[in-house]
């Protein structure tokens, strides 16, 4: 016991006297020019991404066209009403619910200090997937509104489910039981809504969400999204500071003075906020919310202040091109924009999985 005190307070004082700031502040090794150029350069390529999104399809639209129909639209001309009906929705929602899960995939890691954290890995997509089955099954005229407080519950019960399940374990929770407890809670979900849909033949309707993709995002659903993906990544984004004290060690936290419970539990609101809006828009897409954060914090370093916008602007490039070549790669057929960014995600996991020591 005296043993543990001893080494807990080492830590502490070898945390605090590296980089003790005023007030009981840490300051993280960060690097703000890096997040700058990240951030604006980032946003620079979504531009061009979000206008190649527009302008490629299976039928492909001049960029005057482009130009034309949002600054001057003519609702006579049918390429012009395409852009702005279809396309020009799908790329939105695609950079929205990029940056949504993106970000939340960098909450999850700061609070839980566990790598392999994401949304979709740890069951909180599965669980919003059963959710839209049970909606679909029970209630099919539902409004997108409510569709989406049903996800966040779906999110919320799978979340409970991981969390209690790996707390179980012999030794408590640790980030591989984590981990493990969120495979197993997915495999049951999934299994779970496939049951849903097998039984209530809904298996053409759920497959779309099954498989991940943006093609059908439209204005309404947008309206929607919109106001909770910004509230989930502005509540990120105020406690991004507490999120990097937490990611040192909930001992380092608490000697100063963070109220780390309070903390974790508005982080995780805003993670099933992101997380759950997300899938009610483009079902289950895992791997963005693992691979960004990673990219962001080998750019940037480790202060989450800087790794949170930079995780929201690199999603957002990362689904927006995705979802462009996803219609590039058998046209006039699209390929489920999930399975390719899966192709990146999964030897991604696999090379964490393997115990390679990455700083959070």
């Amino acid at each position: 016991m005296n043993h543990h005190r001893c080494c807990g307070g080492r830590q502490l004082r070898h945390s605090m006297g590296r980089s003790q700031q005023p007030h009981g502040e840490v300051h993280v090794k960060s690097r703000p020019l890096a997040a700058v150029a990240v951030i604006i350069g980032g946003l620079a390529v979504l531009a061009v991404g979000l206008a190649l999104s527009i302008s490629v399809g299976a039928a492909d639209i001049h960029l005057s066209t482009v130009w034309q129909a949002l600054f001057h639209f003519q609702s006579s001309q049918n390429a012009q009403r395409v852009v702005v009906d279809i396309r020009l929705p799908r790329a939105l929602g695609a950079a929205i619910v990029g940056a949504s899960l993106a970000v939340a995939g960098a909450i999850m890691q700061g609070i839980s200090r566990n790598p392999l954290a994401d949304s979709g890995l740890l069951g909180l997509n599965a669980g919003a997937a059963v959710a839209l089955a049970f909606c679909f099954a029970f209630f099919p005229k539902i409004p997108f509104i409510e569709l989406i407080f049903f996800c966040f519950a779906g999110s919320g019960l799978s979340a409970l489910l991981v969390f209690g399940f790996g707390s179980m374990a012999k030794g408590g929770l640790t980030p591989l039981k984590l981990t493990l407890a969120g495979a197993a809670v997915s495999a049951l979900l999934t299994a779970l809504s496939e049951g849903i849909a097998l039984y209530f033949h809904l298996s053409q309707d759920l497959a779309f969400w099954m498989l991940g993709g943006v093609a059908g995002t439209n204005w309404t659903q947008l309206k929607v999204l919109f106001p909770f993906a910004c509230a989930g990544i502005l509540v990120a984004l105020f406690l991004s500071k507490s999120i990097s004290v937490l990611s040192l060690g909930e001992s380092v936290a608490k000697g100063l003075g963070q109220r780390t419970l309070l903390v974790k539990i508005i982080s995780l609101i805003a993670v099933l906020v992101l997380a759950g809006s997300s899938v009610s828009v483009v079902g289950s897409v895992v791997f963005i919310g693992l691979i960004i954060p990673h990219v962001a914090r080998f750019l940037v370093g480790a202060s989450y202040s800087w790794i949170i916008p930079c995780s929201a602007v690199l999603g957002s490039i990362l689904l927006v091109y995705a979802d462009t070549a996803a219609r590039l790669v058998n046209p006039p057929y699209e390929t489920p924009v999930g399975a390719l960014i899966a192709l990146i995600g999964a030897p991604f996991f696999l090379y964490l999985a393997r115990g390679k020591k990455v700083g959070l």
